[in-house]
């Protein structure tokens, strides 16, 4: 995987390559599905083995938080209850409903405003796929373009996982409260010896690996430090992320120093930042609150497990800070897979903020 298949491009391979978009039928140029209120619609339905390589997909809606409200749905072999639960922007990178320019390995916002999603994760089946969109925008369609590119196999390899992904809310985490607390002991005081209370961002069952995340946190602790003060107010991120594999109880079999820590940044989130395998999209306001948005993709570097997986990250040093969390993580994994759902709904908003228009149709749409 070091080359990123490079080294198997001149490989010649018995397999068939497909699409299905959002094309019109009639040959005319109203490329796109309207999605009304309340509808359901199948992006992709194909039989027989083989993978996805490739989506990319725009939206445009004049609702606010559509990319919340809408719901994508992945079912693999003939399974009754989906791989992929994840809100439509969610699942490509960036949350709170929310777009931002971003360059990664797997997932990728390009411009205009990072309003063109694209994901590249490998996604094996043995025996067909379908690929839903669920929209419950309460007044507006969501006009919706897509390309679905794969490739139909003989069959797949043995022990190929399924990919899976899951999206996950706390609203706001059970903390503490900051009365008659200074900054320096609210963000850095207590002990945690055990994980309980952390903020769990998978939990699953089964033998397979962790991929990697991206952690959405609304910092609502809104109390403005002076000018060259030390910037500790409102920060956020001194929860240690802890990963517990199989048989675990404490310590963790991956224990972490921080919340930037794990993805792979230093001393806070100062600014926009992509690189292949990790990166930092939102960085909130400049008092360190609001809407930040980070992942870290583990594709050189998979989590395994034999049995289960629990990622976890504290709220706060100790999960003594009460924001808002949120978070899609991205796993394979052999089926069946633990059930999972979503909250409905409402309480999938993100919280009220300065609206920013995901998208407008084009001219003449």
């Amino acid at each position: 995987m070091s080359d990123f298949g490079l080294s198997s491009l001149p490989i010649v391979r018995p397999f068939r390559t497909r699409r299905t978009s959002s094309w019109d039928r009639r040959g005319a140029n109203r490329d796109r599905l309207s999605i009304v209120p309340d509808e359901k619609v199948t992006l992709l339905e194909t039989t027989g083995a083989g993978r996805i390589t490739h989506i990319w997909i725009t939206s445009a809606c004049r609702e606010p938080d559509h990319l919340r409200k809408c719901l994508l749905k992945m079912y693999w072999d003939g399974e009754s209850e989906p791989s992929v639960l994840v809100p439509l922007g969610d699942f490509f990178g960036v949350g709170h409903s929310m777009t931002a320019v971003l360059t990664s390995l797997p997932m990728v916002m390009a411009p205009t405003n990072g309003n063109a999603f694209n994901c590249y994760f490998s996604m094996p089946f043995q025996n067909g796929a379908r690929i839903e969109l669920e929209c419950e925008t309460l007044t507006h369609e969501v006009l919706l373009y897509y390309y679905i590119d794969y490739e139909e196999l003989p069959e797949l390899p043995p022990d190929t996982g399924r990919f899976h992904a899951q999206w996950r809310r706390e609203n706001p985490t059970d903390g503490i409260s900051d009365e008659g607390m200074t900054g320096h002991m609210y963000n850095h005081g207590g002990r945690n010896l055990t994980g309980e209370g952390n903020y769990v961002i998978l939990e699953a069952e089964g033998r397979g690996h962790y991929v990697g995340c991206h952690l959405d946190v609304d910092n609502l602790r809104h109390k403005p430090y002076p000018t060259n003060t030390y910037r500790e107010t409102n920060w956020f991120g001194e929860g240690d992320d802890m990963i517990f594999i199989d048989d675990d109880v404490w310590p963790p079999s991956l224990h972490g120093t921080g919340t930037e820590d794990y993805f792979n940044m230093a001393w806070g989130f100062e600014r926009p930042y992509s690189s292949p395998f990790f990166g930092v999209t939102l960085t909130g306001d400049d008092q360190e609150g609001g809407k930040i948005s980070a992942y870290r993709w583990h594709v050189l570097d998979p989590v395994r497990f034999e049995k289960r997986i629990r990622v976890t990250i504290e709220h706060g040093n100790a999960n003594q800070r009460c924001d808002d969390y949120s978070s899609t993580a991205y796993w394979y994994q052999i089926e069946p897979h633990k059930s999972f759902g979503i909250l409905p709904m409402p309480e999938r908003l993100p919280r009220p903020g300065v609206f920013v228009p995901q998208s407008s149709p084009a001219p003449g749409a």
